[in-house]
């Protein structure tokens, strides 16, 4: 696989680098800054980028900006955006401009080096993998919407759905049949008035669903 990797912090870029490296993937490009990050995405058209939200030189959503606007000049682009706190707003945009292969991970993610990588072979893949804590906080921040109908069943099937995992390790994961799981998103889609669709990334439609009208509302 074929990355590039925009990251600020030296020690973590490196770091970074040679994780990478060691497990068999090329790092085309690095990027120390915000303008240096669609340069080097346009060039190399990675497999995959892993992108800093905040870059210098104003460290506010450089990193962010960069991965959208590469995404609108090379469709389906695979991004892993990283931050260091849950930025709500940040995630719905990232997910707002279409939801196949990209992922949003906080930082400390990245010390968890078997997830991190599961991550970024997820989107690599054209999947989505929301880090579980940004699932979590999305989740319970909102009252009074769709969401308050669904099971607690339903909603930890939401939460795993979002993170990017198949049925099979839903399954697993819940300790009951791919038969439940399937149940269950039928019904988390039916609650959220979400259509039939055969479209691949309607796993995440749902979360996708809710951030909308978050923003319609003004929350």
């Amino acid at each position: 696989m074929h990355v590039v990797i925009a990251e600020d912090n030296a020690l973590l870029r490196e770091g970074l680098v040679l994780l990478l490296t060691s497990v068999g993937h090329k790092v085309v490009a690095v990027a120390g800054t915000g303008p240096e990050i669609l340069p080097a995405l346009l060039e190399h058209h990675p497999d995959a980028a892993v992108l800093d939200v905040r870059m210098p030189p104003r460290f506010r959503d450089e990193g962010l900006r960069a991965a959208l606007e590469a995404r609108e000049k090379v469709p389906g682009l695979p991004v892993l955006v990283l931050s260091q706190y849950v930025e709500e707003s940040y995630a719905a945009e990232l997910l707002g401009g279409g939801a196949n292969g990209v992922g949003y991970l906080l930082k400390d993610r990245v010390g968890r080096v078997d997830d991190f990588l599961d991550a970024l072979e997820r989107v690599a893949s054209g999947s989505t993998a929301l880090d579980p804590e940004v699932v979590a906080e999305l989740l319970t921040r909102r009252r009074d919407s769709p969401l308050d109908s669904l099971t607690p069943r339903e909603r930890e099937v939401l939460k795993l759905m979002a993170e990017g995992h198949d049925n099979t390790t839903i399954a697993k994961t819940l300790v009951v049949t791919e038969r439940a799981v399937s149940k269950d998103i039928g019904n988390v889609f039916l609650k959220l008035g979400l259509p039939p669709s055969d479209t691949g990334h309607r796993r995440v439609l749902a979360v996708l669903a809710y951030l909308n009208r978050r923003q319609t509302a003004g929350f």
